[in-house]
């Protein structure tokens, strides 16, 4: 017998997060969250202080078997003049009874909320890790990419869910940059000069002051895209604050023109490397040594931040940010580098990439269904 739990204590949110781990013992490409991260974003991250989601857990007798978390963004709604609900966190065993009673949980949740439609998996929106993998399963995820069994598909489908977007995952090999995408760059620069628009790397010393500027881009840049929902200022500073412990300024790079930011392309180290080796996700006894003593041997980078604002497109600045930084790459010798995601019909940015030699690799995507 199925039997479906509401989270609600410390004990239960713990099964929540560690569930995964038990789920993909055994699977080498499997990366586990850390324990604390996962908690904090479900329990203290800023999302919380407007919108709200409910945790469930899927028992058969003592063992857990699945869950999922319902989701009510109502930034999103108010943004986007929508009336969605959201699933995330969904994990599972091959069964799709076990999978039906979540879904059926979890839209009950949403429905007693007044929502109209179920789009998923997010966590907690885009601005999250979001999507469900369904090509690529021979690797390992990047940082901050969801992973998932292949059998996941058929079941969030026989649930009812219909895709509503994919989104795609570029990868560059260490000899991804050739000598044409260097020409390429040199002249688009040139050009770019021309307009006052220069390419620079981020002042640290001024990082807030930057960061600030940065977020305006990001959420200017992304507001037309499908289920884009602007960050909060504490949304993005909590943002921030995790990825300038991985920064390494020569890969964030600005498009400023005449001390205005207009332009931002963002990759960070692939901690994934590390990651995968700290068992169920504890940085202690031995986890947080791995990560301390790990860092500086990293062989790869996910670009996953790059924005233009409006009125600055298709001047060459997107292709500028990308080859910069996959210059940088190639000259500190790293492996592998990965783009993503993109929207699979954003073919400004995904032409972009192409023409430095980025190939697509893996594809995410997001379902939703009328409730």
């Amino acid at each position: 017998m199925i039997n479906i739990v509401a989270v609600s204590s410390k004990k239960e949110l713990a099964a929540f997060i560690d569930f995964p781990h038990d789920l993909y013992a055994g699977d080498s490409n499997y990366v586990p969250e850390l324990f604390i991260a996962q908690r904090d974003l479900l329990t203290t991250h800023p999302f919380h202080e407007h919108n709200s989601l409910q945790c469930f857990l899927a028992y058969e007798g003592n063992k857990v078997v699945g869950r999922i978390a319902a989701i009510l963004n109502n930034t999103h709604n108010e943004f986007n003049k929508a009336n969605d609900g959201f699933f995330g966190f969904f994990d599972c065993v091959n069964d799709v009874d076990v999978a039906l009673a979540l879904f059926e949980k979890a839209t009950k949740w949403l429905l007693d909320k007044k929502v109209s439609t179920l789009i998923g998996p997010v966590n907690f929106s885009t601005n999250e890790t979001c999507g469900l993998l369904i090509e690529g399963f021979d690797s390992p995820p990047m940082v901050m990419m969801t992973y998932n069994a292949p059998y996941y598909a058929d079941l969030i489908e026989k649930a009812g869910l219909a895709k509503k977007v994919d989104l795609i995952a570029f990868s560059f090999g260490a000899e991804g940059y050739d000598d044409k995408s260097l020409r390429l760059l040199e002249v688009l620069q040139t050009r770019l000069k021309r307009n006052n628009i220069v390419i620079r790397k981020i002042n640290m010393k001024k990082f807030q002051e930057e960061a600030d500027a940065i977020a305006a881009v990001y959420n200017s840049a992304w507001e037309q895209n499908t289920l884009s929902v602007p960050m909060s200022k504490a949304e993005f500073d909590y943002l921030a604050k995790d990825l300038k412990m991985l920064l390494d300024p020569d890969f964030c790079i600005i498009a400023e023109q005449e001390g205005k930011i207009v332009g931002v392309g963002l990759a960070i180290p692939n901690l994934n490397e590390i990651l995968i080796k700290v068992r169920r996700g504890r940085l202690l006894p031995t986890g947080i040594f791995k990560i301390l003593l790990g860092k500086k041997k990293i062989q790869g980078i996910r670009i996953m931040i790059l924005g233009v604002v409006e009125g600055y497109r298709k001047q060459g600045i997107e292709a500028c940010l990308y080859g910069t930084i996959i210059k940088e790459y190639r000259r500190k010798n790293l492996k592998y580098a990965e783009a993503s995601w993109t929207l699979e019909h954003n073919d400004l940015v995904n032409n972009a990439i192409k023409a430095i030699n980025g190939e697509p690799y893996k594809k995410y995507r997001i379902y939703e269904k009328a409730i």
